[in-house]
Order: C-alpha cells, then sequence, then structure tokens
C-alpha cells in the first residue's frame, strides 16, 4: 500500500535485477507453462496454503519446498507456476489485501468511512502478521492492493485538495496502523521496579498527576482522524 504511493512519485531508474522492480510481475504471466503434465494445483491453492503456512509458523517457514510439502508435491513442481519464492510473497500480500473487501458505501462523511478502512486494515495485520514484513514491497503490488488504493480515492473524492495530497494521506495511513499492529504484536507487561525514576524528574510528575477523563475515542481512532484531517482539511484550504 506504501508502495502504491512510492511507485507513483519514485524517479529512480529501473533495476535491471531478476528480483527488481522491472520484473514482470506475476500477475501478466500466464497461470502456468503449456508444456508438461496437466496441472495437478493451482496457483491459489499454493497461495491458499502458504498463508496458511504464515499464519501458524511465521513467514520465515514459507519456502518453495514447505509449500510443496504441504501441498504433498515436490518442490519442483511449483516452478511449473511460480519462478521464485518472491512470485509467492507477491502473491500472498495481494490475496490478504483483497480480504478487506467488500469496501464500505461511501457516505457523506468520509472521514469516518476512511477511519472504518483503518481499522480493516488493523484487524487485516491481526490476523496475518507476517503481512507486516512484505506490505512495503514494490514488487507486492498486484490487483488488489490497486483496487483498495483505487476504492480510497473513491472514499476521499469531494476532499478538495490537490491529488498528491490524497497519495500521501493514504500512504501515511497505512504506515501509522501498521505501527499500532506491530505495538500490539510485540505488546507485553512492561514495569519500572527495580528502576531508580529519581534522575528523571518528568517521568515522575506525570506518573504522580491525577488521570484526567478518559478520551471519548481510542488511540487509534483519534490518531487516524488527527493524521487525515491534517494532511488533506490542511492541503484543501490552501488548495483554495
Amino acid at each position: 500500500m506504501f508502495a502504491v504511493y512510492s511507485r507513483s512519485v519514485s524517479d529512480a531508474a529501473p533495476s535491471t535485477d531478476h528480483g527488481g522492480p522491472d520484473r514482470q510481475p506475476i500477475w501478466s504471466r500466464p497461470e502456468r507453462g503449456s508444456r508438461g503434465p496437466a496441472p495437478a494445483h493451482s496457483r491459489d491453492s499454493i497461495v491458499v496454503a502458504a498463508i496458511a503456512l504464515a499464519d501458524t509458523e511465521g513467514l520465515a517457514a514459507v519456502s518453495m519446498r514447505a509449500v510443496a510439502a504441504a501441498l504433498g508435491t515436490g518442490a519442483g513442481s511449483l516452478y511449473r507456476y511460480l519462478s521464485s519464492r518472491d512470485d509467492l510473497l507477491d502473491l500472498m500480500t495481494d490475496r490478504a489485501v483483497g480480504e478487506l473487501r467488500p469496501y464500505p458505501r461511501v457516505t457523506d462523511d468520509w472521514l469516518e468511512t476512511m477511519v472504518l478502512l483503518g481499522r480493516r486494515q488493523l484487524a487485516l495485520f491481526g490476523a496475518h502478521p507476517w503481512l507486516l514484513d512484505v506490505i512495503h514491497r514494490p514488487s507486492g503490488v498486484g490487483p488488489e492492493s490497486l483496487a483498495w488504493f483505487d476504492n480510497c480515492l473513491r472514499i476521499l473524492e469531494p476532499v478538495r485538495c490537490p491529488v498528491a495530497a490524497k497519495f500521501e494521506a493514504i500512504a501515511m495511513m497505512t504506515g501509522v496502523v501498521s505501527l499500532f499492529a506491530r505495538r500490539e504484536s510485540a505488546a507485553g507487561a512492561f514495569s519500572f521496579a527495580g528502576v531508580d525514576l529519581a534522575a528523571y524528574p518528568h517521568l515522575v510528575a506525570a506518573f504522580s498527576a491525577p488521570p484526567g477523563p478518559a478520551p471519548r475515542a481510542d488511540l487509534v481512532e483519534r490518531t487516524l482522524r488527527s493524521l487525515l484531517s491534517g494532511l488533506l482539511l490542511t492541503e484543501s484550504t490552501d488548495a483554495e
């Protein structure tokens, strides 16, 4: 999702490496070669098996050999459908992003709808933690990623600001949501036990202050609202 924005504004020279940004996307290649025995599997079944493996054992466990074993076949047979593990990661990323469908209908409150999309992203990262490690790969921008970005632009149509600001806001929303997802995945008890706080008077004062009223919205919602409003409404004012 970040990669859609990066690709749209990048003026870097294309790489000639096989795994670089100019390698032919897996989505533009045929499902499999026309020669050889009848297909025993499909790209879809391979990707489903790979995602199940990543969900249970982590991304590092996803190899062509491991996925082939899960399908009851040899690793060599997968190369009839994919040319590399990079292809597999790209397909996994795009299929996972497809789980953000169905998209919410357009309402008069574009900000509310975008916050809803941000929450859906957070839930998606929770269901597939490995996605955090591959979502920024430029080569992983496939049909579902493009459809998601297109949908965000559809929601933001009423906002009068430069399109570049909309691209930035969508990318930043994904980045902030991914930070919240990483925080949740690494959540654990933290304690100052055994730490002498005397050298940190501002911390002591903060912990000693009476708690204020609880915010009406949680931190995720407050952050997304502030981020999107700040990036888009400010630009809208400047554009007028």
